[in-house]
């Protein structure tokens, strides 16, 4: 009797609906952080994004770590195991046969002396070969029942193997096989060739199939769909117990040969099953029915377990070949990721389900377009993603402290504050219509109550307080010179670019910035077409062409507070001429030096707050940068590597500090943080963000 708690009670399992829905999503912070540095390196997005999968990320399983082991499996299989279990066992029930049937003729007083002595010497001139011997006495008058009943186990076992190669699993089900049984399983081969034959000889319908499957059908417990379908399976299981014989020796496929015919006691049997490998290599002939494996271990196994570990190795050697993706258009939904399941396990499944899905996202998300060349390039979207972890990065560097400049004075039109305050003679601030209203309201209660229509009074209203910050014209100059990539400076100088480029965009939207890269000759850069510039080999370190540009930007913005940030690891050895050619020379010559100084004395006069950044510990490019600084009241810091991008924000954020101060020179040394090197005031009080 059901209770009626028993129908409501819930029952559990494990979930088979598709992916995980409680697995945590993929993490595109972490793959755009690791794509955007390789691409910054000169690498495509596509590339990168492939060396990301192949990798993997902190808590991510990549491509690379289930190759190896897949890798792994596969030599466990071959070192653990050797071919001839079946010829053992097979060895083993013919050697016990013989001991008992000798038992039997020792113990027989009844037995004529002369068949006594013919048996005995049958059994003793047997021989070597195991196929011969079993051969040999399928024609033997066995004397002792167990004997007959261990000879007779051999050819059940040699039937049930041979059929385990092309079925799976029939080992097990022919166990204790009756005639009938047999006789069905001749019935089927028969029936099977023959539908076989109508499909290579483009015959067949689906009716057929169908017919097939209803006389047959329990023999396939997979239910194949359609004939295609079946021919797939049963062509791999052939395919691989092929295989499997050309692993052999040529002696152990010999006498596996021979000892065919005895299977079940029925040479057509082993017909039969010669007839379906010639119907399923004519209809699957891209198959590898020709490959081998080196089996060396010392656990024998059965053919049928034979032929299943010779598919095993198959299956290993796809999953190796999807996992590798080096072919042309290789994509992450190219793996089988139940086949991954089947040999490593759900754990090694989900990790690739995960990579795919990362895969996905990249691609159709938006973090990656297509060019009109057809290459993969990092979107907009991809680029202010990379920037906030960029800039999230320097802020977390910079020792807990955060700030932005200073806020001047309030009441003009700016950023909101967040505050309000009383509306004054003169104010264009916008109103705040919900504490105005709040204010007659609470005026008018103190006066007997409040009256419909609610009157305002000038005292009631008050106004959005905001914030107003000095426009700046920015422009950061970056040394695009060989010995930029030479040194291992290329990518953290396209890291300062792309965390300056995201914190100008994000929080001081008023700002103008140009990015500038200067080689033998200067450019204008967007922040896309910096972020993939490949390194650049021509000589010239061409500065004074840099500085002509920037100069152009802050007369664009008159404005605007210039502020200019130079990063370089090289004195100028070039110039622009009149023609407007570039002129280079080594060691840098007096004429090149004159003009460097002349444009970053124009900067000056336009008012450009300039600081530069030194990389390297050359003591000439030291001399010179230093005495630049003090010509044009600047600065110099010289950072390591890692903290150019702290150095540089750091500048800028402070580039209009009132508290700054004047005065050139050297602020700190290679090796310094910047922090140790600044003194108080330079951070303002509000705070900056990153969004």
């Amino acid at each position: 009797m059901t209770t009626r708690g028993d129908r409501h009670r819930s029952r559990y399992g494990k979930y088979r609906g598709g992916p995980d829905p409680l697995a945590p999503p993929v993490d595109i912070g972490e793959a755009l952080d690791a794509i955007g540095e390789e691409v910054m390196a000169g690498y495509s997005p596509e590339r990168a994004m492939r060396e990301f999968l192949r990798r993997g990320g902190n808590d991510q399983q990549g491509l690379e770590d289930l190759a190896r082991r897949v890798f792994a499996k596969r030599q466990e299989l071959l070192k653990r195991h050797n071919l001839d279990g079946t010829m053992n066992e097979v060895r083993e029930l013919l050697d016990r046969a013989v001991l008992e049937e000798r038992k039997q003729l020792a113990r027989d007083v009844d037995l004529d002396d002369d068949e006594r002595t013919l048996s005995e010497m049958q059994l003793e001139n047997l021989p070597a070969s195991t196929a011969a011997a079993v051969s040999e006495l399928s024609q033997y008058q066995w004397k002792s029942r167990q004997a007959r009943e261990d000879y007779e186990k051999i050819k059940d076992l040699l039937g049930r193997e041979i059929l385990d190669q092309r079925f799976a699993g029939m080992k097990q089900a022919m166990e204790g096989a009756t005639a009938q049984d047999r006789a069905a399983i001749n019935e089927m081969l028969g029936d099977l060739n023959e539908l076989l034959e109508k499909r290579n000889r483009g015959e067949d319908t689906p009716e057929d199939f169908d017919e097939f499957m209803a006389k047959h059908g329990d023999f396939f417990p997979e239910s194949p769909r359609d004939l295609d379908e079946l021919l797939d399976t049963l062509a791999q299981r052939s395919a691989a117990a092929q295989r499997m014989l050309n692993s052999m020796t040529p002696e152990q496929r010999a006498e596996l040969m021979q000892l065919s015919a005895q299977a079940f006691g029925s040479p057509e049997l082993a017909a039969q099953l010669d007839r379906l490998d010639q119907n399923l290599q004519a209809a699957r002939p891209g198959l590898d029915w020709g490959g081998s494996a080196e089996f060396s271990g010392e656990e024998g196994l059965g053919l049928g377990d034979g032929t299943g570990a010779l598919q095993d190795l198959a299956e290993l050697d796809e999953l190796a070949e999807q996992l590798q993706q080096s072919y042309a258009g290789a994509r992450m939904d190219d793996v089988d990721f139940d086949a991954l399941a089947r040999q490593l396990g759900d754990d090694a499944a989900v990790s690739a389900r995960q990579l795919a899905e990362l895969e996905k996202a990249l691609r159709n998300n938006g973090y990656l377009k297509r060019g009109s060349d057809g290459q993969y390039r990092l979107s907009p979207k991809a680029m202010r993603q990379l920037g906030k972890s960029l800039l999230r990065d320097v802020a977390e560097r910079i020792s807990g402290r955060q700030g932005a400049r200073d806020v001047q004075r309030s009441g003009a039109a700016g950023e909101f504050s967040g505050a309000t305050r009383p509306w004054e003679f003169g104010d264009t601030a916008p109103w705040d219509v919900t504490r105005s209203v709040l204010n007659a309201v609470v005026r008018s209660s103190g006066e007997g109550g409040p009256t419909m229509p609610l009157r305002l009074t000038i005292d009631d209203v008050e106004v959005v307080d905001t914030e107003a910050r000095t426009q700046a014209a920015v422009a950061l100059l970056v040394d695009t010179s060989f010995s930029m990539a030479l040194d291992g400076r290329w990518v953290p100088m396209k890291k300062t670019a792309l965390a300056l480029h995201q914190l100008v965009r994000s929080r001081f939207r008023g700002d103008a910035l140009e990015l500038i890269g200067f080689g033998r000759y200067a450019e204008v850069m967007q922040v896309e077409q910096l972020t993939a510039l490949d390194a650049m080999w021509a000589k010239g370190t061409n500065l004074h062409h840099g500085l002509l540009l920037a100069n152009r930007h802050f007369r664009k913005h008159p404005n605007a507070q210039p502020v200019l940030l130079i990063v370089t690891d090289g004195e100028p050895t070039a110039h622009l001429g009149s023609d407007g050619e570039a002129w280079f020379s080594y060691p840098p010559h007096p004429l090149t030096l004159a003009n460097t100084v002349q444009e970053l004395e124009n900067a000056r006069r336009l008012g450009a707050q300039t600081t530069i950044f030194r990389l390297g510990d050359d003591p000439g490019l030291a001399r010179f940068v230093d005495s630049l600084a003090r010509k044009v009241d600047g600065a110099v810091v010289a950072p390591e590597l890692d903290d150019l991008g702290v150095a540089v924000v750091d500048s800028y954020l402070g580039s209009r500090d009132a508290r700054r101060g004047s005065g050139g020179g050297t602020r700190g040394g290679a090796g310094e943080t910047p922090d140790a090197r600044r003194s108080g005031g330079w951070w303002g009080e509000r705070g900056f963000w990153v969004e």
